[in-house]
Order: C-alpha cells, then sequence, then structure tokens
C-alpha cells in the first residue's frame, strides 16, 4: 500500500478527513515541532485544506500555535499534500520556506511552510520502513474501522531550519522524529497516540500505538491498540483486536498503559506532559461534532518491557522524545485550546 493523498478519490456526497504530519524533536533540550497538514470534508462540500503548526519548548511554557484553512488544497507533482500557497523559492535549501502567501506542503523527502509567525524547510528522511498499525491489509478497504492510519516514517531524521518572528531560528541538525498519515470518516470517541524516540538505551528503538475507543450507537466499545515497538532491529506487533490485558488510566497531563503485543511481550508505559506544555485543539468530524484534543510532543517516557525469551526485563526512557495525543469529547480538561476553528 503505496502512501498517498485519499481525500481526491472521495465523492462529493461522503464525508471524510485526512492528516499527514510530522514530529520533530532535539535531542539536547525539550525543544520540538508538530506540523499537521489535514483535510476536512463534509458530506456534499468540496474539501478544504488546514495547515496546523505547533513548535514546543518547555523553557517558555506554553507553545506557539497557529493554523492556516484555505480552499487552496492539492496533491502535488512530487508529494502527498500542499495547502494555502506552498512552497517558496527556498524551499528544501535549508532556509525557511519564501513566498507570497501562507501555505505548507509535505512530500516524501520535504516539509516546507509558513503559517502564522513561523515558517520552515525541512528535508527528511525514514530511517524505517513504513508501519501499517492495522494488521490486515483489508481492513484499509473496509467501512469499518472508520478511522485508518499508518507511519510512512515511523522514525525519521530532519535537518533544516524552523524560523519564529521574534525568535533565533531553530537549527534542525538531525533531530529525530517521525511521519505519519491518518484518514476516515470519523475520529474514534476517544484516542491516544504515543509515539517514542531518542531513548537514552537505544537511539534505534521506537515505539508507535494508537488507543482507541469506538463509539457504537450509545455505548463505547473497550479500549483497542494497534501499533507496534522496534528494539535491537526487531519489530514487535503491539494489541490488535484478540490482545488481552489492556489498561489504561489517562488524563491530558499524564498517562499509564499497560499493552500486550506478539509472542508474550508485555510493555508498561509511563507519560508525564510538563507544565504548561499541552497544546490544546479542537478537532471536528465531518459531521459537525467536536473533539478536544491535547498534544504534547516533548513528553517525559518510560517503558518497561519484558520481551518474548529474555532472562529479565528491558528499561527504555527519554526526557522529551515522548509525543502523547489524548483525544476527548470532554471540554474541562483544563489545557488551553488554540482560538482557531475547524472545518
Amino acid at each position: 500500500m503505496a502512501t498517498a493523498a485519499v481525500f481526491p478519490q472521495t465523492s462529493m456526497g461522503a464525508g471524510m478527513y485526512e492528516s499527514f504530519y510530522l514530529r520533530t524533536v532535539s535531542a539536547r533540550e525539550p525543544v520540538g515541532a508538530w506540523i499537521r497538514h489535514t483535510v476536512h470534508k463534509a458530506p456534499g462540500r468540496p474539501p478544504r485544506g488546514s495547515l496546523w503548526c505547533t513548535i514546543f519548548d518547555a523553557a517558555r511554557g506554553r507553545p506557539l500555535m497557529h493554523k492556516l484553512t484555505s480552499d487552496e488544497l492539492e496533491v502535488p507533482a512530487d508529494g502527498w499534500i500542499a495547502v494555502g500557497r506552498a512552497g517558496g523559492a527556498a524551499a528544501g535549501e535549508g532556509r525557511a520556506a519564501e513566498g507570497p502567501g501562507e501555505g505548507g506542503r509535505l512530500t516524501p523527502d520535504l516539509a516546507a511552510g509558513r503559517c502564522g509567525p513561523a515558517r520552515w524547510a525541512l528535508r527528511w528522511s525514514a530511517q524505517e520502513s513504513e508501519l501499517r498499525h492495522l494488521r490486515r491489509s483489508f481492513l484499509y478497504r473496509t467501512r469499518l474501522p472508520r478511522t485508518k492510519l499508518t507511519s510512512p516514517a515511523p522514525r525519521a531524521r530532519f535537518q533544516g531550519t524552523i524560523e519564529i518572528a521574534g525568535r533565533e531560528p531553530l537549527e534542525v541538525d538531525d533531530w529525530a522524529g517521525m511521519v505519519g498519515h491518518n484518514w476516515g470518516a470519523e475520529h474514534a470517541e476517544r484516542w491516544i497516540w504515543l509515539h517514542g524516540i531518542d531513548f537514552a538505551e537505544s537511539e534505534t528503538a521506537w515505539l508507535d500505538v494508537a488507543i482507541g475507543r469506538v463509539k457504537v450507537g450509545r455505548m463505547s466499545t473497550p479500549w483497542v491498540a494497534n501499533g507496534a515497538l522496534s528494539l535491537d532491529g526487531r519489530r514487535y506487533r503491539i494489541g490488535g483486536l484478540g490482545a488481552r490485558g489492556l489498561r489504561v488510566a489517562e488524563s491530558p497531563q499524564r498517562c499509564r498503559l499497560h499493552l500486550a503485543g506478539e509472542s508474550g511481550l508485555a510493555l508498561d508505559a509511563d507519560v508525564e506532559v510538563p507544565s504548561e506544555t499541552a497544546a490544546g485543539w479542537r478537532y471536528t468530524d465531518p459531521d459537525g461534532s467536536p473533539h478536544d484534543v491535547a498534544n504534547c510532543s516533548i513528553a517525559r517516557l518510560s517503558i518497561e518491557l519484558t520481551l518474548p525469551g529474555a532472562d529479565r526485563p528491558r528499561s527504555l526512557t527519554t526526557d522529551h522524545g515522548g509525543a502523547y495525543e489524548l483525544g476527548m469529547r470532554e471540554q474541562d480538561h483544563g489545557v488551553p485550546l488554540a482560538p482557531f476553528g475547524d472545518g
């Protein structure tokens, strides 16, 4: 399944959303970026694009958040998605994108854009092959689940520059990160996305898992996890419909998870969001119903592992290499929301 935009093939009568996104984080300090290129399509209406830019810096507290929504939306000849007036003469040359207006583009080796006070040009390279979170290929063709997700690059490296008006430029010199892609007819009723990279014990290890509850009538299903852990050159599948023993304790500030994987893998993860560093956004389903989302892409993450056939447990820790996202219906979570609508 090659990575490609889904929205051009969606019928006018259908509703859908789609997102191509990246995260990257400095190895030296709790500074990072989370950039999304999204499509929102209500039934019977043409799709619109949005560019979301979030820059995290724990020393500054609240992240910088800005969003552009535009009717200018396309699949560029060299890549996946372009929103607004994307590109610019300097894009991809190690300088932040310049041009007549705001916009952004993501291709298989470049992210470039300008959004409010921020602009960026980032060359990136995948360090590992794509992760399909859903185990069976046919699930990407069926109506259910109503959210599909993959990570074209679950581990990636980034080079370039992020510029923010009034600040010193961020020189992105071999920062770690990932690139993701999801789409569907509606978001899960409640979800967690957890990504970990740049662990002290292993610079090549990564964790990428999505956990969700789906509304069926008036009820919500139990939590279901899908994803993988990569360690010592081996990829371990996590979760699936038949997985047992999943435990979740979540809030916008902290999350504790117990996950099971293939061949007896057991994983306990503890995520902590540094004070006032969570970004708050509002997502809207194609039918107009909202979710509030708290995301921290410079989170502390510790993992305790029981590996198949191992004599003793393993630990993975990172001070700020975790990305933790919680999507929820409640609006009394205490995370200030960016003043931008969706759709």
